[in-house]
């Protein structure tokens, strides 16, 4: 078929018309924990129950989160075999790279996988990887691993991202539409794995900001099909065609969300003013992407947010004036999945388009054409992308 020979074979020629999500799948690992009963594990399996007030304080944070429950990499069996990892700050980066090396292609795979049979189309179609975790590194890297385990063509051109942090679900997509619109019938295959395994440790009174991020951080991986001039007569269909991207930093914002690799590990930097910095500012991201297109009423437009935490989008909410519906989508994830970095938005997203499904509506379950995806991240870094939603036919 015609159809077949633009998707497995790009060309030099630029593509004619704008990128696309064309599939979208998503993993988590098998070992999964209730938020309710997580302090309890955690302090136990820490040795530390006899820090009844940091216990409690921990309770009341994890309260706080809206998260119902979080998935992880690794399990108590791995913990109790390496005491290193239930310290505060011993060395443990060799242990905890082991982990990660092994499991993020893994996981990355699994939800490549996924994404490959929606998609439909043989695997040789696939003419760019790009590849994102904050969680291990290794040469050649994750990305090299996945198109192993895959069975991908050698000459699958590659991009690999690494110690990008939660903006960028945002920042994949950016790149993705510039390969998938650069060759016609280029086909991006994007990946984002992460796992807590780079970042849990035991709880210190000394510092007590790290209980944040053992109570937010969930792991997990997505995966997107991203291409450019669907080819019908093989069954691709759009999802969500990417119109826009672009990529700020925050002024005043130095020091609010950061993170440093070190011998003991990935510690992360939470600021409190991270949700106040976000929300006085995304207007203007909202304003500068979407003027071209003569939007400004933020409630006609669907959302899907990374959802770093509650106060970012219960803020954000507040600040836009948007409709508590508006955040359905970001909430769900959070709740189900917690702060997954890289991987959240495109649950947000894949969300969205299994409640079109159900009701037979446009993607976004809204029955709304346009709509932003926001990546928050280390920077104080906003990744801002323009999407318009298709029918599900």
């Amino acid at each position: 078929m015609p159809g077949l020979q633009i998707i497995s074979k790009a060309s030099s020629r630029a593509a004619d018309g704008l990128a696309a999500i064309l599939a979208i799948g998503r993993a988590n690992p098998p070992n999964s924990m209730d938020q309710s009963s997580y302090p309890e594990f955690y302090f136990r399996v820490m040795d530390s129950d006899y820090l009844v007030d940091l216990k409690k304080k921990f309770q009341r944070i994890c309260e706080r989160t809206a998260i119902r429950k979080r998935h992880f990499v690794w399990n108590e069996e791995l913990l109790r075999d390496n005491p290193c990892l239930r310290t505060f700050m011993d060395s443990s980066l060799n242990v905890r790279q082991k982990v990660a090396v092994a499991e993020i292609p893994k996981l990355g795979a699994a939800a490549a996988e996924r994404a490959i049979e929606e998609w439909g189309q043989p695997k040789s179609g696939i003419t760019h990887l790009i590849f994102c975790t904050t969680s291990g590194m290794d040469l050649p890297g994750a990305d090299y691993q996945l198109i192993k385990i895959l069975g991908l063509n050698a000459d699958v051109q590659r991009v690999m991202l690494y110690q990008q942090g939660c903006f960028a679900g945002g920042t994949v997509l950016r790149l993705a539409k510039v390969l998938a619109e650069s060759r016609k019938g280029a086909r991006v295959l994007v990946v984002c794995a992460e796992t807590t395994t780079v970042l849990i440790r035991a709880p210190s009174v000394e510092h007590q900001d790290d209980l944040v991020t053992q109570a937010l951080f969930a792991d997990g991986a997505s995966a997107l099909i991203v291409g450019a001039d669907p080819v019908e007569e093989v069954n691709e269909r759009p999802l969500f065609s990417i119109i826009s991207a672009s990529q700020v930093i925050l002024p005043d914002s130095d020091g609010a969300i950061g993170g440093h690799l070190g011998e003991g590990g990935l510690t992360a930097t939470l600021h409190r003013d991270v949700p106040l910095i976000i929300s006085k500012n995304v207007i203007k991201c909202l304003e500068e992407a979407f003027s071209p297109l003569g939007i400004s009423d933020w409630n006609s437009i669907f959302w899907a947010p990374h959802p770093g935490g509650r106060a970012i989008l219960d803020q954000v909410e507040e600040r836009v004036g948007l409709k508590p519906e508006k955040m359905w989508a970001s909430r769900h994830v959070l709740a189900e999945y917690g702060n997954m970095s890289s991987v959240c938005v495109h649950f947000v997203l894949d969300e969205m388009r299994k409640r079109s499904a159900k009701e037979g509506k446009p993607t976004t379950g809204e029955g709304l054409e346009w709509g932003v995806l926001f990546g928050f991240g280390p920077g104080l870094t906003v990744e801002t992308v323009v999407l318009r939603s298709h029918p599900i036919n």
